[in-house]
């Protein structure tokens, strides 16, 4: 009876000790994770201005974001047109670049370095700057435009209603570093026996990638996939930096809308509503993923 209660002291010294390891991790993410957004929570149900303490008002902050505020759709369709069109592209162009570095070119290295140099920089104040003075009318987009065509370019591509968002979605796409370097990594762990066995065949280039590349990334494309829609709607930065959420709300994305809301106007109770349905809906768009993955996502270990 002796050795089964000396083994359970054990274990239970074990377990103490990793989680006195883990303690300041687990006190940072209480603190800092759970209390937070539990609080945010119950002031989503109030009115809170900060200066004043918070008043209970049930559901009106929803019923006054879906039914009574017109910018809050224009944040919507911005954010789901920004996500919809900049996601896939992004991972378009960083896939292609990957398969282009996974051939054995010369200075690699340096190529990969400067492909995922703009991921590093890309949410800086320099760059919005930069973005603003390429696309503005004096800019070096309209300047170039101008010497290929020969025709002059004065339009402000940054604040046309029409042109604002995609200067924004090609800004987003330009920074496709991270996703390069995943894609790569998944390129590395593709056996090069199977290409080997389907050149013996006659397979050409198209068909490896068709039968042997694409299926054997689709884990790697559905983890790109997942997160880049999550960034997607919590899309701010640009916004913020490069627009302002203009011209005519053309660009005013959801996290922007709920910073203001929250932090220009002091609608706490209001911004804490939005966040809650932001986190709603990029739930529902991860668990549609996650439910979706088993008719195209291959896992050799599950024999698919």
């Amino acid at each position: 009876m002796a050795q089964p209660t000396r083994g359970k002291k054990l274990r239970d010294y074990r377990n103490a000790a990793g989680y006195a390891f883990i303690s300041p991790w687990l006190i940072g993410f209480i603190l800092f994770s759970v209390a937070p957004m539990i609080v945010s929570l119950a002031l989503a149900f109030t009115k809170y201005d900060i200066l004043s303490p918070p008043e209970w008002v049930g559901l009106d902050n929803f019923k006054e974001m879906f039914t009574g505020d017109p910018r809050y759709w224009k944040s919507v369709t911005a954010t789901l047109l920004f996500v919809f069109i900049a996601v896939p592209l992004r991972l378009l162009f960083a896939l292609v670049v990957a398969i282009l570095l996974n051939t054995r070119l010369k200075l690699t290295g340096l190529f990969r370095s400067a492909f995922y140099l703009p991921t590093l920089i890309g949410g800086s104040v320099a760059v919005a700057v930069m973005w603003r003075q390429l696309f503005g009318a004096q800019g070096a987009v309209n300047s170039l435009l101008s010497a290929v065509t020969g025709q002059s370019f004065q339009t402000s591509w940054i604040t046309h209603p029409t042109t604002a968002i995609f200067s924004l979605v090609l800004l987003a796409v330009w920074q496709f570093g991270s996703a390069m370097l995943i894609f790569l990594a998944g390129l590395k762990q593709v056996p090069k026996e199977l290409y080997e066995a389907v050149t013996v065949d006659g397979a050409g280039a198209w068909q490896k990638f068709r039968w042997i590349t694409l299926p054997l990334l689709t884990p790697v494309i559905f983890f790109n996939l997942v997160m880049g829609i999550i960034n997607g709607f919590k899309v701010f930065t640009e916004g913020m930096l490069v627009t302002g959420g203009g011209p005519f709300d053309k660009t005013l994305f959801y996290a922007l809308y709920l910073y203001e809301k929250s932090f220009r106007y002091y609608e706490m109770g209001y911004g804490s509503a939005m966040a809650w349905v932001l986190l709603a809906v990029i739930a529902c768009f991860t668990a549609a993923l996650f439910a979706t993955s088993r008719n195209w996502v291959h896992y050799e270990s599950r024999g698919d």
